[in-house]
């Protein structure tokens, strides 16, 4: 009797114990994958985990791989042994459309004469006749003669066909007799917030700014599979270096519904954070329309232009250019314009963003956001480029809570001949990138692409070595204003995000954000400099899908 019971209760606790098994199998999560290698999750501060679980384009959980199986059961395991993950990087300032169609024109990027531009023209037009030469790259600073050119070279080359070249910023181009006469440019034209040079009492075809708008005004409009075209060629540049997620900066609604449509499909799968260029008609719609999100696409800003660039000398600069004394730069939106939009988008949910270069512009931008921004919430409201800041408006970043939104190339491109344009004090209050992060704590980078190269890791290494790729100068440029490693990390991440309100969803690798990442031969934290700057991702992930 006592052995039969004895059996009787054995085989009772077993049949218990499988129960319990059962059970606890049944009540592990189901995912989609483990990832497993060297993570870093990040916020205010960087935490490193061996792996996390991704479920339903999110991040689910982070821990070891071991007690992560113990809680979920995943369809597959992803291990990258040694590699590095971090979030996806996000480029806070590009120009994404315009790097798609920067590919279907000249590149004059490189270029060390005009000589060598107009070559590059001819061989380009024999290759790919269009009804329109558009090109863009050339920088007079990289030549030896370091001034604008005449036309008189594409002129000869090109005397029945239009041509328009813009320099490397974006802010001057060089257009021929052709274009000049097609868009109604005489030696009397005339236009606010920009310049048509003259060579003795002729036009030299160079055109500053605004002045360049007068001859894109006449150009031939692109279809919508050219744009559909260069918005998904900017798209693959961008995975091939991590990029998830970029801030474009200044898009007309047409372009901004073709993304959508293009997202919607499935084949342009980046995150785009679209700013809208400011222009009265684009400002009606949007206001009227209020924001828009979706999955990738998120449209709830204003892009607007305060100044040109310094190359160029389009910077509005508080005295005159050290090297050009009769000239000062100017405003490109008048300050009448800027008060109203200003006005105008302060009573609305939409955040505006400006682009400033120079110190004038910087404190017209700086006072004009201050005095909109009294007892509002938290708006950040960005300067973009914040280049040349005089020392005694650094305060109002941080008193208006105003966001600066820099590119550490530019410091690395320009400081051959910044110092021409500003002078020794000025340049105090240049580049000053370390400085302007001290005011609020936070600062989102990008690289202003194709003004400058689509890498990411450039603007790292810019940011934290401040030299070139040959280590000049010695020591580095301005280097008290240099970012330290995890400050870079952060401004490519979770503060980019942040600029755009989007530090919940995307940048940080933390549970409930999105499963945006890339994989790294090399660690921001600890690797070389020049490795870090010479790589590309070897794998980029968006919403947990492997994108490249």
């Amino acid at each position: 009797m006592k052995n039969q019971t004895n059996w009787k209760l054995n085989k009772s606790i077993s049949f218990c114990w499988i129960i319990l098994c059962l059970f606890a199998c049944k009540t592990k999560e189901r995912a989609q994958f483990l990832v497993v290698g060297n993570l870093l999750s990040v916020t205010d501060s960087l935490l490193p985990h061996e792996a996390m679980v991704i479920k339903d384009g999110k991040v689910a959980a982070l821990g070891s791989a071991k007690d992560l199986l113990q809680q979920f059961e995943v369809d597959s395991q992803l291990h990258f042994g040694g590699k590095f993950i971090y979030p996806g990087l996000i480029d806070a300032h590009c120009h994404f459309y315009g790097l798609g169609m920067f590919a279907q024109r000249v590149d004059l990027s490189g270029t060390q004469s005009f000589e060598e531009v107009v070559a590059r023209c001819q061989a380009f037009a024999g290759s790919s006749p269009r009804s329109f030469l558009l090109g863009r790259g050339w920088d007079q600073t990289k030549w030896l003669s370091k001034e604008f050119p005449s036309n008189a070279l594409l002129n000869a080359a090109f005397p029945d066909y239009p041509v328009l070249l813009k320099r490397v910023d974006g802010h001057a181009a060089i257009a021929n007799d052709v274009a000049l006469k097609m868009a109604n440019i005489t030696t009397s034209s005339k236009v606010s917030g920009g310049s048509f040079l003259q060579i003795n009492g002729k036009l030299s075809g160079v055109l500053i700014d605004n002045a360049v708008d007068l001859v894109e005004a006449i150009l031939p409009k692109p279809t919508n599979n050219e744009i559909s075209t260069a918005l998904l060629h900017a798209q693959d540049l961008c995975l091939e270096y991590g990029l998830t997620a970029v801030t474009d900066a200044g898009l007309d609604t047409e372009i901004i519904w073709i993304i959508d449509s293009l997202q919607q499909a499935g084949s342009l799968q980046i995150k785009i954070n679209a700013m809208v260029s400011l222009t009265d008609e684009n400002l009606s719609y949007w206001l009227n329309r209020g924001i828009y999100t979706s999955d990738r696409l998120q449209v709830n800003s204003f892009k607007m232009y305060g100044d040109g660039a310094l190359g160029s000398r389009g910077a509005c600069l508080l005295q005159h250019y050290h090297d050009k004394p009769d000239e000062q730069g100017f405003l490109l939106t008048q300050l009448p314009a800027m008060e109203r939009y200003i006005r105008k988008i302060s009573a609305s949910p939409f955040q505006l963003n400006t682009h400033a270069i120079g110190d004038s512009t910087n404190r017209i931008l700086l006072k004009l956001y201050a005095s909109a921004l009294t007892g509002k919430a938290d708006r950040r409201w960005r300067i973009e480029h914040a280049q040349v800041v005089n020392a005694a408006d650094f305060a109002l970043f941080k008193e208006a809570n105003i966001v600066p939104s820099v590119q550490p190339t530019h410091a690395t491109s320009d400081m051959y001949w910044a110092q021409d344009r500003l002078g020794s004090a000025r340049m105090k209050g240049a580049y000053a990138y370390q400085t302007l992060l001290q005011q609020n704590g936070w600062i989102p980078l990008g690289t202003d692409f194709p003004v400058e190269q689509v890498s990411p890791f450039f603007t790292f290494f810019a940011a934290v070595a401040r030299t070139d790729a040959n280590n000049f100068p010695a020591g580095g440029f301005m280097k008290e204003e240099a970012l330290t490693r995890e400050q870079a990390i952060k401004g490519m991440t979770y503060w980019a995000a942040k600029a755009a309100f989007q530090e919940k969803s995307m940048g940080t690798l933390t549970i409930g954000s999105a499963a945006d990442f890339v994989v790294l031969e090399q660690s921001f934290v600890t690797g070389n400099l020049h490795q870090i700057r010479n790589q590309k991702a070897l794998f980029t992930f968006i919403n947990g899908v492997q994108v490249k």
